[in-house]
């Protein structure tokens, strides 16, 4: 079992493997059992990965409805139909910067997992 260092998050196995999100500077070997020094190694994930680290994560599940609760804070999924069917007006771009608000706060958690 990995010792994963402080700040660490686990973010999905696929395939077997583990993907962990571990701070810049942290030194993954230190504290490890040997059988599993052997078995870790840093991965800069392609596209791909990337994609599928993000579909498995639960991390990623949770942002994605964080960023949906924040949206609907102000707006309900009927407002931001009939918000998007009065485009453009003033209504629909304080909708859209509202929700790109949202969405950027959502992408920063990600970057902060590595995604």
């Amino acid at each position: 079992m990995l010792n994963a260092p402080d700040g660490s998050t686990e973010l999905c196995t696929i395939d077997g493997v583990t993907y962990v999100c571990i701070p810049d500077g942290a030194a993954i070997d230190e504290g490890q059992h040997e059988e599993v020094v052997g078995t870790m190694s840093v991965v800069d994930p392609d596209l791909e990965l990337r994609e599928q680290i993000k579909a498995a994560s639960p991390h990623v599940a949770l942002i994605q409805k964080r960023v949906r609760e924040k949206i609907s804070e102000l707006y309900s999924v009927y407002d931001e139909i009939k918000l998007l069917r009065t485009a453009p007006s003033a209504e629909f771009d304080a909708y859209n910067e509202h929700t790109e608000l949202c969405r950027q706060w959502g992408r920063d958690r990600k970057a902060e997992l590595g995604l």
